[in-house]
């Protein structure tokens, strides 16, 4: 009698979807819809591309993406660990997740530009 329940539980485990962590995900983002977003919301205190002298809202207070970019521990899962992460200094703009896949890939094209 005790071998059907078990039997039961293993068979729904094992039939269970498996999943990665969540945090291991990283979606792969659209760096046209990323850049665009970027020069809409981010512009106003980041340099966000090639050709933005400076910002109106920071001056130089902000780092240029370009900067985020080249240090090297830059990476897409550090980039949106960041933008889902509250900072005191940045509005909480509610990123959805394309959203953040999207501002990710277009800050990662920057790289050796």
């Amino acid at each position: 009698m005790r071998a059907l329940p078990l039997a039961l539980a293993v068979a729904a485990v094992l039939a269970a979807p498996v999943m990665a962590p969540a945090f291991a995900q990283v979606a792969t983002g659209d760096a046209v819809g990323g850049g665009t977003m970027a020069r809409t919301w981010c512009a106003n205190c980041h340099v966000v591309g090639p050709g933005q002298a400076s910002t109106p809202a920071t001056g130089d207070a902000a780092p240029t993406f370009a900067s985020v970019v080249a240090r090297p521990e830059t990476t897409a899962l550090s980039l949106s660990v960041f933008l889902q992460t509250p900072h005191h200094r940045m509005p909480d703009y509610a990123l959805s997740r394309n959203e953040i896949a999207d501002l990710v890939a277009y800050i990662l094209s920057l790289r050796g530009r």
